[in-house]
């Protein structure tokens, strides 16, 4: 399906971003994997996906906080594949606290990896994009693109301002040929999500069985954690041909999270 397209995944060395590029890959799309983690396992990874779906898999490991490695990366990649088709921007963390208490360099860090990141990849891949009259770019962006939760001010913000930059950039690219959606997961059992619980049972005084139970869950009506599979197949079809008349679109899949 995807046969001669390059995929770009940003924070694809684990958890959401590893299983969609997997996907993307197993549809024949060529990847740059993006993100921290282990440097041997890391090759692993890039060796088993290249060898298992006969595709070309490179690793770049710009740090998305920084312009300049994201800048080098978008360029190396276009360098080295011609263009970047498909980008996903995954990459994100997150920090957990009142804002009163929230330090000014977690805010910062935050908004740069959650929304500033996502920025300067979309004004680098765009351009080729629309002049091959083909594109897709998929925002990962949550539900708390759509909701706010206590103590999560710039994480919050971040989304928000993500599901804004979506629909705009849909609006601009779209008589070229280029989508521009986010998906936006609830809770999903990945190490960004397993980072928050002790982080909210601290900020909230309760135990970490609580948050899961009283806090994550309890925002999900179908009492369980969507998957990455459910993440990263409804991703897949926002980049198939079927899916050219959706754009702009922030599309929930949080359980139901997003509709009480």
């Amino acid at each position: 399906m995807l046969q001669g397209k390059t995929a770009l995944v940003t924070g694809s060395t684990s958890g959401i971003g590893l299983e969609i590029a997997t996907q993307l890959a197993s549809r024949g799309a060529n990847v740059v994997l993006n993100g921290f983690g282990d440097s041997s396992a890391i090759e692993l990874v890039r060796s088993r996906l290249e060898q298992t779906y006969r595709v070309s898999v490179h690793y770049d490991a710009a740090d998305m906080s920084k312009r300049a490695e994201i800048e080098a990366m978008m360029a190396n990649a276009i360098q080295i594949y011609g263009s970047v088709d498909i980008l996903v921007n995954n990459a994100g963390i997150q920090y957990v606290a009142p804002i009163e208490e929230f330090p000014p360099e977690k805010w910062d860090a935050i908004i740069a990896i959650n929304l500033t990141a996502a920025y300067h990849t979309i004004r680098e891949a765009l351009p080729s994009m629309k002049a091959r009259g083909w594109g897709r770019i998929v925002n990962m962006a949550s539900a708390h693109a759509l909701v706010a939760s206590p103590d999560k001010s710039a994480y919050v913000a971040a989304k928000h301002g993500l599901a804004g930059l979506t629909k705009t950039v849909a609006l601009e690219a779209a008589e070229q040929g280029v989508t521009v959606n986010a998906v936006c997961p609830g809770y999903v059992q990945t190490p960004l999500v397993a980072k928050q619980i002790p982080e909210t049972a601290k900020a909230r005084g309760i135990t970490e069985q609580e948050v899961v139970r009283d806090v994550l869950l309890a925002a999900q009506p179908t009492k369980r954690f969507v998957t990455v599979e459910e993440v990263a197949a409804l991703t897949m079809f926002l980049c198939s041909p079927e899916a050219s008349s959706i754009t702009g679109a922030i599309l929930p899949v949080d359980g139901g999270w997003t509709a009480q």
